[in-house]
């Protein structure tokens, strides 16, 4: 299914870890629950972009979109807990995304450039991620994750492109930097699952 998406496929530094995978399947509650906080997450990331860069129209073009697209899937991530009697909770953040935005530089328009490569990169491990749990879910969660495949990749392309044409300048090396950084993020063991956890740490 990645095969679809090569630019997204080599923007990342590597595959989710196996362990990652069987823990996912061995905590399906979490994982529909953490979805839904990562769903609500993503359209409140995109909202804020919109109130913080009013004068970058493409900008507000797109995650206007892209806001409305992820409180859809909110809706239908929800929708599904509630089928199986799940119940959508507090959960604690994963240390995944704090992680990346903690190296933000706080001058303008490089924190909008981070921001947006960041941005990238977390969508495009959620899309990686649901296409590796695909083969192993069931019918219903599996053609959900499915359908959300398309859209998540241009999510990745949309943050990307963005954080190019507002940098004005070749941000390869901003990107690298970032990716070292998801990199270890995505290998390093974690006390608690979450979707964009690490592997479990050995008991």
């Amino acid at each position: 299914m990645l095969t679809d998406y090569p630019e997204l496929v080599e923007f990342l530094p590597c595959e989710s870890p196996k362990e990652w995978v069987q823990w996912a399947l061995e905590n399906e509650t979490l994982l529909l629950i953490d979805h839904a906080h990562c769903e609500k997450k993503a359209a409140s990331t995109a909202m804020s972009l919109m109130y913080r860069y009013v004068d970058r129209e493409n900008l507000l073009h797109k995650m206007s979109q892209l806001a409305r697209e992820e409180l859809l899937h909110f809706e239908q991530v929800l929708n599904i807990m509630r089928n199986r009697c799940v119940e959508y909770c507090h959960l604690q953040a994963s240390r995944y995304a704090d992680g990346l935005r903690k190296h933000i530089r706080t001058h303008e328009p490089a924190k909008l450039i981070d921001t947006l490569i960041i941005g990238a990169f977390v969508e495009a491990r959620s899309c990686e991620r649901f296409a590796v749990l695909i083969p192993h879910l069931d019918e219903e969660i599996g053609k959900f994750y499915k359908s959300l495949l398309k859209s998540e990749a241009r999510h990745f392309e949309d943050y990307l492109s963005l954080a190019e044409e507002y940098a004005g300048h070749p941000i390869d090396d901003r990107i690298a930097f970032f990716r070292e950084i998801e990199h270890q993020l995505i290998i390093e063991p974690d006390d608690e699952f979450r979707v964009h956890s690490g592997p479990p740490k050995a008991a």
